[in-house]
């Protein structure tokens, strides 16, 4: 149950989620992730080499090295800025905690696919999804360009909004940019290839560790949100999503991706090829009716609806965290 004292601290990820909202990610400021995978990049050089296992013993230094740098540069920082002023403090604590969120960038990216899908491009509306997805783009039909991008904003739901909320209402803009740095490692070496196979073990690791608990409460708010969306189907969610979900090669994407599919009465999984390798997911999901543009707008339309459900659900547990302190 999250302390009393994190009433303070979800006003400040309010406010943050409000920034996010406005601006996202601007390519003018620069961006905590980009110098976390430079960093990424110049220690894997240094360290990814040797036999086997001592790619795989140096591979446990790299988060060490950069979860924890991470961490106590932002802590460090905020605690200088805070004992300077207060408020220099509240303005770069809520812009580091606005860094951690994709709420924006999501939607803008599902939306750089719906739209040419809309008109029939299907050229750009490949070439949009090439931009989010590290599968091949270049022969989908309307129905695999959709999957892909469902697929995505529900993974994502996770990565880039929820389980940052999560780890930012434990241990505010520090913890929450730790989370960052775990999640930009998975992506960059957390790869099942000759290359990263053993090296990224320990980071795809503690990615797994780090979105378990976050994986799971995004799967059950995005149940509650189907329950206020008309055409939403419910009634097998949950069933469904116990069922599909463990069958996923992700131990945690399964849990939004199953429940989108089953809210959205689509069927997600299937064939991906990677660089002309064929890579086959078992199916989640009951096919109600083909995969159109028009999920990927109820898709989005959920990811808003899941992230709200789950302040909510934070907001609820620090209310009786709080009482219990002042009742106990």
């Amino acid at each position: 149950m999250l302390p009393a004292l994190s009433l303070s601290l979800l006003a400040l990820v309010v406010v943050a989620i409000i920034i996010d909202l406005l601006i996202g990610d601007p390519d003018w400021l620069p961006h905590p992730v980009v110098l976390m995978g430079r960093v990424i990049s110049s220690l894997e050089r240094r360290l990814n080499r040797g036999t086997a296992i001592t790619r795989r013993r140096r591979g446990f230094l790299l988060p060490l090295i950069l979860v924890g740098v991470t961490y106590l540069l932002v802590l460090g920082l905020l605690s200088a800025l805070y004992h300077l002023h207060l408020w220099l403090g509240l303005l770069a604590e809520v812009l580091l905690l606005a860094s951690a969120l994709a709420i924006k960038g999501l939607k803008d990216a599902a939306l750089q696919v719906a739209e040419p899908l809309s008109r029939g491009d299907l050229v750009q509306a490949r070439r949009s999804l090439a931009c989010v997805v590290g599968r091949d783009t270049e022969q989908l039909d309307e129905a695999e360009i959709t999957r892909g991008t469902v697929e995505t904003l529900a993974e994502n739901t996770v990565d880039g909004i929820t389980a940052p909320l999560f780890w930012a209402l434990i241990g505010g803009a520090p913890l929450a940019l730790a989370y960052k740095a775990v999640n930009t490692l998975d992506s960059m070496v957390g790869h099942r290839n000759e290359r990263f196979d053993d090296f990224g073990y320990a980071s795809a690791k503690l990615d797994d560790l780090a979105n378990w608990i976050p994986a799971r409460l995004t799967a059950l708010c995005l149940w509650c949100c189907g329950l206020l969306f008309p055409g939403c189907h419910t009634r097998e969610a949950w069933h469904g999503t116990l069922r599909d979900a463990p069958m996923h090669p992700s131990p945690n994407a399964g849990w939004p991706e199953a429940m989108m599919a089953y809210l959205l009465g689509v069927q997600l999984g299937g064939t991906n090829y990677y660089q002309g390798v064929a890579s086959v997911r078992n199916l989640m999901g009951e096919a109600l009716g083909p995969l159109r543009e028009v999920h990927i707008h109820r898709a989005i339309f959920l990811m808003h609806g899941a992230w709200m459900v789950f302040l909510l659900l934070m907001l609820i547990t620090s209310g009786i965290s709080l009482m219990q302190a002042q009742y106990g």
